[in-house]
């Protein structure tokens, strides 16, 4: 069976095509900068037409969905019900739910007699305990309005805390690791026994570490700062935060191998703070997990630059752990699942 999988960042489209009898990969695709000044490629659904692919020979398509809130814990077969509440989820992740959809919606009108399934970022931390899932609001946002944290980056945590098991010769559901996935977008998992059960990442992809374009952890008054003082409108608030902070916000780039290049202060300052941020989420995991067999690498970051993972061990608390470096393949874990879901059909 040949499954076509369909990945769709904030800024970037990755497709590939796998014969899943033996899970050898026949087509990939790379499509970078979409909607960024001097690209060709204005958005996904351009990129998508795009493609050199023969449609007539897939059985089957996967599309990654950053958020599935509470609705989905598990990958689903895609029905008109499944695309309104990808739709609704769209104000969670603003970056990602709306590229994804317009995935769906496209591989729909070139395929519509061949089965979609949705894959979520969300839905490998559905094992986090209500400690970790809950925010120390009143608890009516939560019963009401479904307030929580969710994670993100779950089919990457998933894909290589299985393969960092096999490194170790052990069993999944025997390992606990703290896994950083490093790219533009960031993010850790704490998983114990193969379980998530903490991640930085939280009610949106927003959460967490200091990322490509994303502030990560910021006090939440700043938020009513910047409203009522600056007088910024929220719209202006959430361009600020997700688009206009992080890497590119300190120094005003937000490509990490041009940055390591770069000798100014603000480039400088840019990495000290990415990297101090995810020692202390290191740091505050190895608290939760109590024994920790690897620290795990992935991710564009994590996987190519050495500079970022020597500076990240170089902490007298961490570096006698065991460094893992694993090359993603979120694709193929939704492919996995795709095929799973088709299966059950």
């Amino acid at each position: 069976m040949k499954i076509a999988v369909i990945n769709a960042g904030s800024s970037s489209l990755k497709v590939k095509l796998f014969d899943m009898e033996n899970e050898m990969l026949l087509y990939s695709k790379l499509i970078e900068q979409i909607g960024e000044e001097g690209s060709d490629i204005q958005n996904h659904h351009q990129a998508l037409q795009s493609l050199d692919i023969e449609f007539d020979e897939i059985d089957g398509v996967g599309h990654r969905v950053v958020h599935g809130a509470e609705h989905f814990s598990s990958a689903v077969l895609i029905n008109d019900e499944v695309k309104r509440t990808i739709e609704s989820l769209i104000p969670l992740a603003p970056l990602h739910n709306g590229a994804n959809l317009e995935g769906i919606v496209v591989m729909e009108r070139e395929l519509p007699n061949t089965p979609q399934v949705a894959v979520f970022d969300t839905a490998f931390h559905a094992t986090l305990p209500k400690e970790a899932y809950l925010y120390a609001l009143p608890m009516q946002m939560y019963e009401k309005h479904h307030i929580r944290r969710y994670g993100f980056h779950g089919t990457s945590h998933s894909f290589v805390s299985k393969k960092a098991a096999e490194l170790l010769q052990k069993d999944p559901s025997e390992v606990n690791l703290i896994t950083l996935h490093l790219g533009n977008g960031a993010s850790v998992c704490a998983i114990k026994n193969g379980k998530s059960i903490e991640t930085s990442m939280g009610f949106t992809p927003l959460e967490g570490l200091v990322m490509g374009t994303r502030s990560g952890d910021v006090d939440p008054s700043i938020v009513l700062y910047m409203q009522k003082e600056l007088g910024m409108s929220i719209d202006e608030v959430e361009e600020v935060l997700n688009k206009k902070s992080g890497l590119k916000g300190i120094c005003n780039d937000n490509d990490l191998r041009k940055i390591l290049k770069k000798e100014d202060e603000n480039s400088k300052l840019a990495l000290a703070m990415m990297i101090r941020r995810i020692q202390k989420y290191i740091g505050s995991y190895m608290v939760l997990l109590e024994n920790v067999d690897g620290v795990v690498f992935t991710g564009g970051i994590g996987e190519n630059s050495s500079y970022i993972r020597e500076k990240i061990m170089d902490n007298k608390i961490v570096k006698n752990l065991k460094q893992i470096v694993v090359k993603t393949d979120e694709e193929l874990e939704i492919a996995t699942q795709t095929l799973a879901v088709i299966e059950k059909r």
